[in-house]
């Protein structure tokens, strides 16, 4: 048998001017997300005199791991993950729910629920209009939820972005699926839970990840409802730290270590250790994230 040959496609010169245009820029884009991180990483692991002296730069220099030792050794920086893991894992599930239940009958044509439009105004207006800071505050702190854990998952219990994904997504699945599921005796919830989320995978995902990250890096809510400093979630109080210089966190601790230490190492050490448990999510979530996005934005 003879073998094909096959003529190659020439790319024009405006073409080719394109491609180096758009890698160099891509490339530019990668290195201003992660030289600062290694910047982060070498500060965390380089000894005081280096750091002072400023010529720390992309690679650790006098190699200490001090600020790791140190930071394990300090209770309120733990108080703080871990009220940021418990925010983040009780925040996700939250929204989660409430947005599968609100995408759920929103999905449906205005044939199969009376007034779909009106109520679908009704959330979209919340994009555009807020009720502003002071009567949320206000609100919280009637209803009981100041320095409570509530105050920083319920304020925003249903994101409306992520509910705009869903509904599109939700569109995609047939309605005959539906149709069939009725014809066997399921009820809406039972439909919802059992057909339409394990069908969603990749749109679940993406709004578990952009729920994760949301809470993960709140901090604001954090500084104004949280009056206990045990209370507050990590990001509240990495921002005591590194921007408001909060000196009195280092009260009563091992100063045999804090000779060892620069400010600028153990606020890097602290920063690091705080984004490792997001950056440890977003490969499980990868596969589905383009999915996700492509498939929700798109109107069914």
């Amino acid at each position: 048998m003879k073998k094909t040959k096959h003529k190659k496609i020439r790319t024009s010169t405006s073409r080719k001017i394109f491609n180096v245009c758009n890698i160099t820029l891509l490339t530019l884009a990668a290195l201003s997300c992660f030289l600062p991180l290694m910047y982060v990483i070498a500060v965390s692991l380089s000894g005081k005199a280096f750091v002072q002296a400023g010529e720390v730069t992309f690679w650790p220099k006098g190699f200490s791991t001090v600020a790791y030792e140190y930071l394990l050794t300090k209770k309120v920086f733990w108080d703080a993950f871990f009220m940021s893991v418990k925010v983040t894992a009780l925040g996700t599930t939250i929204n989660l729910v409430m947005v599968m239940m609100t995408a759920y009958p929103l999905s449906k044509t205005s044939d199969r629920l009376t007034g779909r439009g009106v109520y679908a105004w009704y959330f979209f207006f919340t994009m555009l209009i807020g009720g502003g800071l002071i009567p949320t505050y206000v609100l919280v702190s009637q209803l009981g939820l100041r320095d409570t854990i509530w105050a920083l998952v319920l304020p925003g219990a249903l994101p409306i972005f992520n509910t705009v994904l869903m509904i599109n997504f939700f569109r995609q699945i047939p309605i005959e699926l539906e149709d069939t599921a009725r014809i066997d005796g399921a009820g809406p919830m039972k439909i919802l839970w059992s057909i339409y989320v394990p069908l969603s995978k990749p749109a679940v995902a993406t709004i578990a990840l952009f729920c994760m990250v949301g809470h993960w890096n709140g901090w604001f809510s954090g500084m104004i409802y949280m009056t206990s400093p045990e209370k507050r979630p990590l990001q509240t109080y990495l921002r005591s730290v590194v921007i408001q210089m909060d000196m009195s966190q280092f009260i009563g601790d091992d100063y045999s270590l804090l000779q060892l230490l620069s400010d600028d190492t153990l606020k890097c050490a602290q920063i690091l250790v705080a984004m490792i448990p997001i950056l440890c999510v977003y490969p499980f979530m990868q596969k589905y994230f383009v999915k996700g996005i492509v498939l929700g934005g798109v109107k069914g």
